[in-house]
Protein backbone atom coordinates (compact mmCIF):
# COMPACT_ATOMS: atom_id res chain seq x y z
CA UNK A 1 0.00 0.00 0.00
CA UNK A 2 1.17 3.27 -0.30
CA UNK A 3 1.36 5.61 2.60
CA UNK A 4 3.48 9.04 3.51
CA UNK A 5 5.51 9.74 6.72
CA UNK A 6 4.51 13.62 7.56
CA UNK A 7 1.49 12.49 5.79
CA UNK A 8 -1.81 13.75 4.70
CA UNK A 9 -4.51 15.84 5.84
CA UNK A 10 -8.33 17.06 5.74
CA UNK A 11 -12.37 18.30 7.29
CA UNK A 12 -12.42 21.12 8.85
CA UNK A 13 -15.46 21.93 10.77
CA UNK A 14 -16.80 18.82 11.36
CA UNK A 15 -18.25 17.09 14.58
CA UNK A 16 -15.49 16.05 16.75
CA UNK A 17 -16.48 12.85 18.88
CA UNK A 18 -12.60 12.28 19.12
CA UNK A 19 -11.86 15.96 20.71
CA UNK A 20 -8.09 17.54 20.46
CA UNK A 21 -7.34 16.66 17.13
CA UNK A 22 -4.08 17.92 15.84
CA UNK A 23 -3.44 17.53 12.15
CA UNK A 24 -0.34 15.62 10.77
CA UNK A 25 -0.08 18.15 8.14
CA UNK A 26 -1.73 20.54 5.31
CA UNK A 27 -2.47 18.77 1.95
CA UNK A 28 -3.49 21.18 -1.26
CA UNK A 29 -5.95 19.62 -3.81
CA UNK A 30 -6.26 21.24 -7.34
CA UNK A 31 -9.26 20.01 -9.26
CA UNK A 32 -10.11 19.66 -12.76
CA UNK A 33 -12.57 18.17 -14.99
CA UNK A 34 -12.82 16.48 -18.33
CA UNK A 35 -15.86 15.69 -20.50
CA UNK A 36 -18.89 17.33 -18.65
CA UNK A 37 -22.26 17.76 -19.45
CA UNK A 38 -23.07 20.35 -22.69
CA UNK A 39 -26.32 21.57 -20.93
CA UNK A 40 -26.16 24.88 -22.66
CA UNK A 41 -28.08 25.48 -26.24
CA UNK A 42 -26.04 28.27 -27.74
CA UNK A 43 -22.26 27.59 -26.13
CA UNK A 44 -19.87 25.16 -24.40
CA UNK A 45 -21.23 24.10 -20.67
CA UNK A 46 -20.02 26.82 -18.28
CA UNK A 47 -19.00 24.60 -15.25
CA UNK A 48 -17.16 27.21 -13.77
CA UNK A 49 -17.89 26.00 -10.41
CA UNK A 50 -17.09 22.65 -8.04
CA UNK A 51 -17.97 22.76 -4.43
CA UNK A 52 -16.09 20.55 -1.67
CA UNK A 53 -18.17 19.17 1.32
CA UNK A 54 -16.74 17.08 4.48
CA UNK A 55 -18.86 14.24 4.96
CA UNK A 56 -19.28 13.43 8.93
CA UNK A 57 -19.85 9.69 9.49
CA UNK A 58 -20.41 10.87 13.25
CA UNK A 59 -22.58 13.85 12.69
CA UNK A 60 -24.64 12.56 9.60
CA UNK A 61 -24.52 15.48 8.03
CA UNK A 62 -22.11 17.42 5.43
CA UNK A 63 -20.67 20.64 5.68
CA UNK A 64 -19.86 22.99 2.61
CA UNK A 65 -16.10 23.82 2.80
CA UNK A 66 -15.23 25.81 -0.57
CA UNK A 67 -15.90 26.24 -3.89
CA UNK A 68 -13.78 26.94 -7.13
CA UNK A 69 -13.12 29.92 -9.23
CA UNK A 70 -15.92 30.04 -12.22
CA UNK A 71 -14.40 29.23 -15.41
CA UNK A 72 -16.87 30.16 -18.63
CA UNK A 73 -17.44 27.97 -22.03
CA UNK A 74 -15.13 24.98 -21.50
CA UNK A 75 -16.39 21.07 -20.88
CA UNK A 76 -12.43 20.38 -19.61
CA UNK A 77 -12.02 23.20 -16.66
CA UNK A 78 -8.48 23.36 -14.58
CA UNK A 79 -9.89 25.34 -12.04
CA UNK A 80 -7.17 27.50 -10.44
CA UNK A 81 -8.16 28.26 -6.97
CA UNK A 82 -7.46 25.03 -4.85
CA UNK A 83 -9.26 23.53 -1.12
CA UNK A 84 -6.60 23.56 1.63
CA UNK A 85 -7.33 20.40 3.88
CA UNK A 86 -6.03 19.57 7.44
CA UNK A 87 -4.61 15.79 7.43
CA UNK A 88 -5.60 13.62 10.31
CA UNK A 89 -3.54 10.30 9.14
CA UNK A 90 -5.90 8.52 11.49
CA UNK A 91 -9.30 9.68 10.80
CA UNK A 92 -11.44 8.29 7.48
CA UNK A 93 -11.52 12.23 5.64
CA UNK A 94 -14.98 11.91 4.11
CA UNK A 95 -14.96 14.29 0.94
CA UNK A 96 -18.03 15.32 -1.48
CA UNK A 97 -17.39 17.53 -4.68
CA UNK A 98 -20.17 18.61 -6.51
CA UNK A 99 -19.45 20.35 -9.70
CA UNK A 100 -22.67 22.55 -11.31
CA UNK A 101 -23.22 24.91 -14.94
CA UNK A 102 -23.21 28.29 -13.48
CA UNK A 103 -26.28 29.89 -15.79
CA UNK A 104 -25.72 33.53 -13.65
CA UNK A 105 -23.66 34.93 -10.91
CA UNK A 106 -26.73 34.36 -8.50
CA UNK A 107 -25.70 32.49 -5.06
CA UNK A 108 -29.08 30.79 -5.41
CA UNK A 109 -27.44 27.05 -6.33
CA UNK A 110 -31.36 26.49 -7.57
CA UNK A 111 -30.47 29.04 -10.25
CA UNK A 112 -27.81 26.84 -11.72
CA UNK A 113 -27.16 23.11 -13.88
CA UNK A 114 -26.13 20.28 -11.25
CA UNK A 115 -23.33 18.54 -13.47
CA UNK A 116 -22.75 15.61 -11.15
CA UNK A 117 -20.85 14.75 -8.10
CA UNK A 118 -18.31 12.20 -6.82
CA UNK A 119 -17.56 10.98 -2.76
CA UNK A 120 -14.17 9.72 -1.77
CA UNK A 121 -11.96 10.03 1.41
CA UNK A 122 -8.82 12.34 1.81
CA UNK A 123 -6.52 8.98 1.82
CA UNK A 124 -7.63 7.90 -1.55
CA UNK A 125 -6.38 10.91 -3.22
CA UNK A 126 -3.00 10.77 -1.52
CA UNK A 127 -3.10 7.42 -2.24
CA UNK A 128 -3.59 7.21 -5.88
CA UNK A 129 -0.52 6.60 -8.20
CA UNK A 130 1.26 9.99 -8.49
CA UNK A 131 -1.15 11.67 -6.15
CA UNK A 132 -3.88 11.88 -8.81
CA UNK A 133 -7.46 10.15 -8.52
CA UNK A 134 -9.94 10.07 -11.17
CA UNK A 135 -13.48 9.62 -10.18
CA UNK A 136 -16.35 9.32 -12.63
CA UNK A 137 -19.31 12.16 -11.67
CA UNK A 138 -23.23 10.81 -11.74
CA UNK A 139 -25.92 12.19 -10.56
CA UNK A 140 -26.92 10.21 -7.11
CA UNK A 141 -29.06 12.93 -5.37
CA UNK A 142 -32.31 14.29 -5.04
CA UNK A 143 -32.30 17.95 -5.67
CA UNK A 144 -35.09 20.56 -4.73
CA UNK A 145 -37.96 20.70 -6.75
CA UNK A 146 -36.69 24.35 -8.66
CA UNK A 147 -32.82 22.64 -9.30
CA UNK A 148 -31.92 21.96 -12.81
CA UNK A 149 -29.94 18.26 -12.84
CA UNK A 150 -28.70 15.88 -15.15
CA UNK A 151 -30.03 12.98 -16.34
CA UNK A 152 -29.50 10.16 -13.62
CA UNK A 153 -27.76 7.33 -15.30
CA UNK A 154 -26.14 9.30 -17.84
CA UNK A 155 -22.40 9.59 -18.02
CA UNK A 156 -22.10 13.43 -16.68
CA UNK A 157 -17.66 13.23 -17.20
CA UNK A 158 -14.66 12.49 -14.85
CA UNK A 159 -13.47 14.78 -11.95
CA UNK A 160 -9.58 14.82 -11.54
CA UNK A 161 -8.22 15.04 -8.17
CA UNK A 162 -4.74 16.31 -7.35
CA UNK A 163 -3.19 16.01 -3.59
CA UNK A 164 0.28 17.34 -2.51
CA UNK A 165 1.61 18.03 0.94
CA UNK A 166 2.26 21.72 1.38
CA UNK A 167 5.28 22.47 3.06
CA UNK A 168 6.02 24.84 5.69
CA UNK A 169 7.14 28.03 3.61
CA UNK A 170 5.09 30.55 4.18
CA UNK A 171 6.88 33.59 1.85
CA UNK A 172 4.96 35.89 -0.55
CA UNK A 173 6.62 36.50 -3.88
CA UNK A 174 5.08 39.67 -6.00
CA UNK A 175 6.03 39.47 -9.68
CA UNK A 176 5.31 41.73 -12.56
CA UNK A 177 5.60 40.56 -15.80
CA UNK A 178 5.30 42.21 -19.50
CA UNK A 179 5.66 40.86 -23.20
CA UNK A 180 6.88 42.06 -26.06
CA UNK A 181 5.96 41.46 -30.44
CA UNK A 182 3.68 38.60 -29.10
CA UNK A 183 2.27 36.70 -32.22
CA UNK A 184 -1.18 37.64 -33.54
CA UNK A 185 -3.68 36.03 -32.97
CA UNK A 186 -7.25 37.74 -33.76
CA UNK A 187 -8.53 38.57 -37.76
CA UNK A 188 -9.38 41.37 -36.86
CA UNK A 189 -7.27 42.81 -34.38
CA UNK A 190 -3.85 41.95 -32.87
CA UNK A 191 -4.10 39.63 -29.45
CA UNK A 192 -5.74 39.23 -25.99
CA UNK A 193 -2.53 37.88 -23.77
CA UNK A 194 -2.70 35.98 -20.97
CA UNK A 195 -0.02 33.75 -18.89
CA UNK A 196 -0.70 30.40 -16.97
CA UNK A 197 1.08 29.53 -14.39
CA UNK A 198 1.82 25.96 -14.07
CA UNK A 199 4.45 23.92 -11.18
CA UNK A 200 5.96 20.61 -12.55
CA UNK A 201 5.39 17.25 -10.98
CA UNK A 202 7.71 13.90 -10.36
CA UNK A 203 5.52 12.53 -12.88
CA UNK A 204 6.33 14.91 -15.67
CA UNK A 205 2.75 16.70 -15.50
CA UNK A 206 1.80 19.78 -14.62
CA UNK A 207 -0.46 21.93 -11.94
CA UNK A 208 -1.84 24.47 -12.55
CA UNK A 209 -1.49 27.40 -9.96
CA UNK A 210 -2.04 30.97 -11.29
CA UNK A 211 -3.51 32.67 -14.54
CA UNK A 212 -3.19 36.43 -14.92
CA UNK A 213 -6.22 38.99 -16.29
CA UNK A 214 -6.55 39.14 -19.60
CA UNK A 215 -4.68 42.27 -21.94
CA UNK A 216 -7.10 43.30 -24.73
CA UNK A 217 -5.86 44.35 -27.97
CA UNK A 218 -2.03 44.40 -27.81
CA UNK A 219 0.92 41.99 -29.04
CA UNK A 220 2.96 44.34 -25.72
CA UNK A 221 1.17 43.66 -22.95
CA UNK A 222 1.96 44.95 -19.00
CA UNK A 223 -0.15 42.46 -17.05
CA UNK A 224 -0.71 44.11 -12.99
CA UNK A 225 1.39 43.10 -10.23
CA UNK A 226 0.17 39.98 -8.32
CA UNK A 227 1.26 38.57 -5.12
CA UNK A 228 1.95 34.42 -4.98
CA UNK A 229 2.39 32.37 -2.05
CA UNK A 230 6.19 30.63 -2.91
CA UNK A 231 4.92 27.43 -1.80
CA UNK A 232 2.08 27.50 -4.54
CA UNK A 233 5.14 27.77 -7.47
CA UNK A 234 7.35 25.40 -5.91
CA UNK A 235 6.40 24.16 -2.72
CA UNK A 236 9.50 25.36 -1.36
CA UNK A 237 11.95 23.56 -3.70
CA UNK A 238 13.13 26.64 -6.00
CA UNK A 239 14.55 24.14 -8.54
CA UNK A 240 11.44 23.06 -9.22
CA UNK A 241 10.19 23.82 -12.98
CA UNK A 242 7.52 26.25 -13.54
CA UNK A 243 5.90 26.57 -17.41
CA UNK A 244 3.99 29.51 -18.02
CA UNK A 245 1.74 29.49 -21.14
CA UNK A 246 0.80 32.07 -23.20
CA UNK A 247 -2.73 32.38 -24.40
CA UNK A 248 -4.72 34.85 -26.72
CA UNK A 249 -8.24 34.74 -25.11
CA UNK A 250 -11.29 33.97 -27.14
CA UNK A 251 -14.68 34.75 -26.03
CA UNK A 252 -15.99 30.88 -26.28
CA UNK A 253 -13.27 29.62 -24.21
CA UNK A 254 -11.10 28.35 -27.15
CA UNK A 255 -7.99 30.36 -26.32
CA UNK A 256 -5.28 29.88 -28.88
CA UNK A 257 -2.04 28.97 -27.75
CA UNK A 258 0.81 31.64 -28.83
CA UNK A 259 3.61 29.88 -26.75
CA UNK A 260 5.23 28.32 -23.67
CA UNK A 261 8.49 28.66 -22.09
CA UNK A 262 10.26 27.15 -18.94
CA UNK A 263 11.75 28.19 -15.41
CA UNK A 264 12.10 28.16 -11.90
CA UNK A 265 11.76 30.07 -8.90
CA UNK A 266 15.34 30.52 -8.49
CA UNK A 267 15.69 31.96 -11.72
CA UNK A 268 12.48 34.08 -11.21
CA UNK A 269 14.23 35.67 -8.20
CA UNK A 270 17.26 36.68 -9.96
CA UNK A 271 15.39 39.46 -11.21
CA UNK A 272 15.18 41.19 -8.08
CA UNK A 273 16.86 44.24 -9.55
CA UNK A 274 16.28 43.64 -12.72
CA UNK A 275 14.02 41.89 -15.50
CA UNK A 276 14.73 38.30 -16.30
CA UNK A 277 13.76 37.81 -20.38
CA UNK A 278 12.55 34.63 -21.73
CA UNK A 279 11.93 33.72 -25.22
CA UNK A 280 8.21 32.48 -26.02
CA UNK A 281 8.43 29.25 -28.36
CA UNK A 282 5.78 27.54 -29.84
CA UNK A 283 6.70 23.99 -30.75
CA UNK A 284 4.07 23.32 -33.44
CA UNK A 285 5.54 26.44 -35.35
CA UNK A 286 9.33 26.04 -34.68
CA UNK A 287 8.73 22.48 -36.23
CA UNK A 288 7.12 23.77 -39.32
CA UNK A 289 8.95 27.15 -39.91
CA UNK A 290 12.86 27.23 -41.00
CA UNK A 291 13.37 30.60 -40.18
CA UNK A 292 11.28 30.43 -36.65
CA UNK A 293 13.03 32.70 -34.29
CA UNK A 294 10.37 32.54 -31.53
CA UNK A 295 6.43 34.02 -30.69
CA UNK A 296 7.53 37.07 -28.40
CA UNK A 297 9.43 37.43 -25.85
CA UNK A 298 8.08 37.77 -21.30
CA UNK A 299 10.07 39.97 -19.30
CA UNK A 300 9.77 38.99 -15.61
CA UNK A 301 10.05 40.83 -12.23
CA UNK A 302 9.90 39.00 -8.67
CA UNK A 303 10.48 40.96 -5.06
CA UNK A 304 9.92 40.44 -1.25
CA UNK A 305 11.82 36.86 -1.84
CA UNK A 306 13.30 35.38 1.34
CA UNK A 307 14.57 31.60 1.80
CA UNK A 308 12.47 28.96 3.68
CA UNK A 309 13.27 25.42 3.69
CA UNK A 310 11.02 22.17 3.34
CA UNK A 311 11.95 18.59 3.81
CA UNK A 312 9.20 15.68 3.15
CA UNK A 313 9.86 11.84 4.10
CA UNK A 314 8.35 9.58 1.91
CA UNK A 315 8.86 5.71 2.24
CA UNK A 316 6.92 2.40 0.49
CA UNK A 317 6.22 -0.53 3.17
CA UNK A 318 3.89 -3.31 3.80
CA UNK A 319 1.07 -3.43 6.11
CA UNK A 320 0.14 -7.31 7.72
CA UNK A 321 -2.24 -8.25 9.41
CA UNK A 322 -2.27 -11.35 11.70
CA UNK A 323 -5.41 -12.52 13.42
CA UNK A 324 -6.27 -15.36 16.16
CA UNK A 325 -9.08 -17.30 15.09
CA UNK A 326 -11.97 -19.14 16.97
CA UNK A 327 -15.75 -20.82 17.47
CA UNK A 328 -17.84 -18.37 15.17
CA UNK A 329 -20.98 -20.61 16.09
CA UNK A 330 -21.28 -20.03 19.78
CA UNK A 331 -22.97 -16.39 20.52
CA UNK A 332 -20.36 -16.48 24.09
CA UNK A 333 -17.64 -16.51 21.65
CA UNK A 334 -15.29 -13.15 20.48
CA UNK A 335 -15.80 -14.17 16.75
CA UNK A 336 -19.32 -15.29 16.41
CA UNK A 337 -20.93 -14.46 13.06
CA UNK A 338 -24.16 -12.05 14.20
CA UNK A 339 -26.49 -11.22 11.48
CA UNK A 340 -27.16 -7.74 12.72
CA UNK A 341 -23.64 -6.93 13.92
CA UNK A 342 -20.43 -6.89 13.57
CA UNK A 343 -17.97 -8.69 16.20
CA UNK A 344 -15.31 -7.37 18.27
CA UNK A 345 -12.35 -8.58 15.56
CA UNK A 346 -14.20 -7.02 12.67
CA UNK A 347 -14.72 -4.44 13.69
CA UNK A 348 -11.14 -3.97 14.97
CA UNK A 349 -10.24 -4.90 11.61
CA UNK A 350 -12.59 -2.13 9.36
CA UNK A 351 -11.91 0.27 11.44
CA UNK A 352 -8.32 0.26 11.04
CA UNK A 353 -8.12 -1.18 7.35
CA UNK A 354 -10.72 1.07 6.27
CA UNK A 355 -8.67 4.20 6.81
CA UNK A 356 -5.31 2.28 5.70
CA UNK A 357 -6.75 0.64 1.95
CA UNK A 358 -6.71 4.39 1.02
CA UNK A 359 -3.10 4.51 0.84
CA UNK A 360 -2.63 0.89 -0.99
CA UNK A 361 -2.90 1.38 -4.99
CA UNK A 362 -3.30 -2.16 -5.72
CA UNK A 363 -6.10 -2.78 -2.46
CA UNK A 364 -4.14 -6.12 -2.44
CA UNK A 365 -4.26 -7.07 1.48
CA UNK A 366 -2.17 -10.43 2.03
CA UNK A 367 -4.17 -11.93 5.13
CA UNK A 368 -3.16 -14.35 7.84
CA UNK A 369 -4.65 -16.32 10.72
CA UNK A 370 -2.52 -17.53 13.77
CA UNK A 371 -3.32 -20.29 16.47
CA UNK A 372 -5.70 -22.68 14.66
CA UNK A 373 -5.65 -26.07 13.61
CA UNK A 374 -6.02 -26.70 9.75
CA UNK A 375 -7.65 -29.40 7.65
CA UNK A 376 -7.68 -31.66 6.71
CA UNK A 377 -4.99 -33.20 9.19
CA UNK A 378 -5.42 -30.63 12.12
CA UNK A 379 -1.83 -29.60 12.07
CA UNK A 380 -1.31 -26.74 14.16
CA UNK A 381 -0.48 -23.37 12.43
CA UNK A 382 0.60 -19.73 13.74
CA UNK A 383 0.91 -18.45 10.24
CA UNK A 384 -1.56 -19.39 7.38
CA UNK A 385 -3.23 -17.28 4.67
CA UNK A 386 -6.85 -16.41 4.83
CA UNK A 387 -7.54 -16.95 1.07
CA UNK A 388 -6.83 -20.95 1.88
CA UNK A 389 -4.18 -20.28 -0.99
CA UNK A 390 -0.59 -20.71 0.06
CA UNK A 391 0.47 -19.44 -2.82
CA UNK A 392 -1.83 -16.22 -2.69
CA UNK A 393 -2.40 -14.65 0.21
CA UNK A 394 -3.80 -11.74 -0.93
CA UNK A 395 -7.34 -10.46 -0.29
CA UNK A 396 -9.13 -7.24 -2.78
CA UNK A 397 -10.07 -4.48 -0.33
CA UNK A 398 -10.94 -4.69 3.49
CA UNK A 399 -14.10 -6.58 2.62
CA UNK A 400 -12.26 -9.31 0.90
CA UNK A 401 -10.51 -9.57 3.58
CA UNK A 402 -13.69 -9.55 6.07
CA UNK A 403 -15.00 -12.62 3.36
CA UNK A 404 -12.12 -14.22 3.71
CA UNK A 405 -11.77 -14.29 7.89
CA UNK A 406 -15.65 -15.55 8.13
CA UNK A 407 -14.94 -17.94 5.30
CA UNK A 408 -11.38 -19.42 7.86
CA UNK A 409 -13.77 -19.52 10.99
CA UNK A 410 -16.04 -22.32 9.19
CA UNK A 411 -13.41 -24.21 8.01
CA UNK A 412 -10.47 -24.22 10.83
CA UNK A 413 -10.27 -25.39 14.48
CA UNK A 414 -8.74 -22.51 17.12
CA UNK A 415 -6.28 -23.86 19.03
CA UNK A 416 -3.46 -22.31 21.72
CA UNK A 417 -0.81 -21.54 22.59
CA UNK A 418 -0.93 -17.68 21.27
CA UNK A 419 2.71 -17.57 20.43
CA UNK A 420 3.31 -14.04 19.05
CA UNK A 421 7.32 -14.66 18.42
CA UNK A 422 7.11 -16.69 15.50
CA UNK A 423 4.83 -14.00 13.36
CA UNK A 424 6.99 -11.04 14.86
CA UNK A 425 10.18 -12.72 13.82
CA UNK A 426 8.61 -13.93 10.11
CA UNK A 427 7.78 -9.97 9.41
CA UNK A 428 10.98 -9.01 10.99
CA UNK A 429 12.87 -11.26 8.37
CA UNK A 430 10.96 -9.26 6.06
CA UNK A 431 12.03 -6.15 6.66
CA UNK A 432 15.61 -7.03 7.51
CA UNK A 433 15.63 -7.12 3.73
CA UNK A 434 15.11 -3.59 3.16
CA UNK A 435 17.36 -1.11 5.62
CA UNK A 436 17.66 1.46 3.19
CA UNK A 437 15.07 3.53 4.03
CA UNK A 438 12.60 3.00 1.20
CA UNK A 439 10.32 0.64 2.14
CA UNK A 440 8.34 0.20 6.23
CA UNK A 441 6.72 -2.92 7.37
CA UNK A 442 3.33 -2.48 10.07
CA UNK A 443 2.28 -5.57 11.88
CA UNK A 444 -0.87 -5.53 12.88
CA UNK A 445 -2.11 -8.26 15.43
CA UNK A 446 -5.81 -8.82 16.88
CA UNK A 447 -5.56 -11.40 19.63
CA UNK A 448 -8.17 -12.34 22.33
CA UNK A 449 -5.54 -14.32 24.02
CA UNK A 450 -2.75 -14.02 26.76
CA UNK A 451 0.84 -14.29 25.29
CA UNK A 452 2.17 -17.90 25.80
CA UNK A 453 5.62 -17.31 24.37
CA UNK A 454 6.89 -13.71 26.66
CA UNK A 455 10.30 -14.03 26.92
CA UNK A 456 10.78 -15.10 23.02
CA UNK A 457 8.28 -12.43 22.08
CA UNK A 458 10.31 -9.81 24.09
CA UNK A 459 13.32 -10.75 22.11
CA UNK A 460 11.94 -10.40 19.16
CA UNK A 461 10.64 -6.83 20.11
CA UNK A 462 13.93 -5.92 20.69
CA UNK A 463 15.58 -7.52 17.49
CA UNK A 464 12.98 -5.40 15.55
CA UNK A 465 13.54 -2.58 17.26
CA UNK A 466 16.31 -2.11 14.92
CA UNK A 467 14.30 -2.35 11.86
CA UNK A 468 12.25 -0.59 9.45
CA UNK A 469 8.96 -1.50 11.04
CA UNK A 470 6.38 -0.94 13.62
CA UNK A 471 3.71 -3.62 15.43
CA UNK A 472 0.44 -2.71 16.56
CA UNK A 473 -1.41 -5.28 18.77
CA UNK A 474 -5.60 -5.22 19.46
CA UNK A 475 -6.20 -6.98 22.38
CA UNK A 476 -10.54 -7.85 22.29
CA UNK A 477 -12.57 -9.71 25.10
CA UNK A 478 -12.11 -9.41 29.06
CA UNK A 479 -8.45 -11.31 29.05
CA UNK A 480 -6.07 -9.61 31.40
CA UNK A 481 -3.65 -8.14 28.89
CA UNK A 482 -0.98 -6.78 31.61
CA UNK A 483 1.46 -8.28 29.53
CA UNK A 484 0.74 -6.66 26.34
CA UNK A 485 1.45 -3.75 28.38
CA UNK A 486 4.87 -4.36 28.94
CA UNK A 487 5.01 -4.53 25.00
CA UNK A 488 3.66 -1.12 24.79
CA UNK A 489 7.34 0.45 26.05
CA UNK A 490 5.67 4.38 26.44
CA UNK A 491 6.37 4.17 29.93
CA UNK A 492 9.40 1.46 29.83
CA UNK A 493 11.32 0.80 27.17
CA UNK A 494 11.34 -3.36 26.17
CA UNK A 495 14.14 -4.87 27.04
CA UNK A 496 15.63 -8.74 26.68
CA UNK A 497 18.70 -10.40 28.03
CA UNK A 498 19.94 -6.92 29.39
CA UNK A 499 19.28 -5.38 25.81
CA UNK A 500 16.91 -2.62 25.61
CA UNK A 501 14.77 -1.98 22.03
CA UNK A 502 16.01 0.53 20.20
CA UNK A 503 12.95 2.71 19.59
CA UNK A 504 9.65 2.06 20.74
CA UNK A 505 7.72 0.37 18.43
CA UNK A 506 4.70 -1.22 19.84
CA UNK A 507 1.32 0.19 20.03
CA UNK A 508 -1.08 -2.05 21.95
CA UNK A 509 -4.58 -0.88 22.88
CA UNK A 510 -7.88 -3.47 24.61
CA UNK A 511 -10.68 -2.46 22.10
CA UNK A 512 -13.34 -2.81 25.27
CA UNK A 513 -11.67 0.50 26.03
CA UNK A 514 -12.72 2.04 22.81
CA UNK A 515 -15.94 0.71 22.79
CA UNK A 516 -18.92 3.54 22.57
CA UNK A 517 -22.05 3.04 25.92
CA UNK A 518 -24.52 3.95 23.56
CA UNK A 519 -23.74 0.91 20.95
CA UNK A 520 -22.34 3.40 18.03
CA UNK A 521 -20.09 0.72 16.31
CA UNK A 522 -18.96 3.59 13.54
CA UNK A 523 -17.80 5.81 16.53
CA UNK A 524 -16.05 2.59 18.66
CA UNK A 525 -14.06 2.00 15.16
CA UNK A 526 -13.17 5.57 14.81
CA UNK A 527 -11.44 6.06 18.45
CA UNK A 528 -10.04 2.44 18.08
CA UNK A 529 -8.19 3.68 14.46
CA UNK A 530 -7.11 7.17 16.27
CA UNK A 531 -5.26 5.37 18.49
CA UNK A 532 -3.42 2.52 16.66
CA UNK A 533 -2.54 4.96 14.16
CA UNK A 534 -1.74 7.87 15.98
CA UNK A 535 2.08 6.39 16.59
CA UNK A 536 2.97 5.28 13.26
CA UNK A 537 4.44 8.55 11.65
CA UNK A 538 6.62 9.24 14.73
CA UNK A 539 7.86 5.91 14.69
CA UNK A 540 8.84 6.04 11.09
CA UNK A 541 10.36 9.21 11.30
CA UNK A 542 12.85 7.73 14.32
CA UNK A 543 13.95 5.02 12.20
CA UNK A 544 14.64 6.96 9.64
CA UNK A 545 16.60 9.62 11.82
CA UNK A 546 18.64 7.07 13.69
CA UNK A 547 20.05 5.42 10.51
CA UNK A 548 21.12 8.81 9.09
CA UNK A 549 18.29 8.77 6.36
CA UNK A 550 17.69 12.34 5.20
CA UNK A 551 14.52 12.76 3.80
CA UNK A 552 13.35 14.19 0.25
CA UNK A 553 12.95 17.88 -0.91
CA UNK A 554 9.18 17.83 -1.98
CA UNK A 555 8.93 17.60 -5.18
CA UNK A 556 5.42 16.04 -7.20
CA UNK A 557 2.00 16.31 -6.63
CA UNK A 558 1.63 13.60 -4.75
CA UNK A 559 3.23 14.06 -1.32
CA UNK A 560 5.82 10.96 -1.38
CA UNK A 561 5.08 7.67 -2.01
CA UNK A 562 4.15 5.35 1.18
CA UNK A 563 3.47 2.94 3.10
CA UNK A 564 2.61 -0.69 0.96
CA UNK A 565 1.30 -3.11 3.65
CA UNK A 566 -0.08 -6.65 3.80
CA UNK A 567 -2.91 -7.71 5.78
Amino acid sequence: MLLSSAEMMASIGEFDPLNTRVPATKIEVTVSCRSLLDVDTFSKSDPGMCKLFTVSEYALKSCRFGRTEVIDNTRNPDFVRKFVLDFFFEEKQNLRFDVYNVDSRSCNISKHDFLGQTFCTLGEIIGATGGHLEKTLSINLRKGKDQKVGIPGKKCGVIILTAEELSNCRDIATMQLCANKLDKKDFFGKSDPFLVFYRSNEDGTFTICHKTEVIKNTLNPVWQPFTIPVRALCNGDYDRTVKIDVFDWDRDGSHDFIGEFTTSYRELSRGQNQFNVYEVLNPKKKGKKKKYINSGTVSTHTSRISACHVLCIGIHGRFILYIMLGNPSQPTSLHYMNPYQMNAYAMALKAVGEIIQDYDSDKLFPAYGFGAKMPPDGKISHAFPLSGDNDNSSCVGIEGVLEAYFQSLRSVQLYGPTNFAPVINKVANCAAEITDGSQYFVLLMITDGVISDMVQTKEAVVNAASLPMSIIIVGVGPAEFDAMEELDGDEVRVSSRGRLAERDIVQFVPFRDYIDRSGNQVLSMARLAKDVLAEIPDQLLSFMKTRGIEPRPALSSSPVPGLRRHI
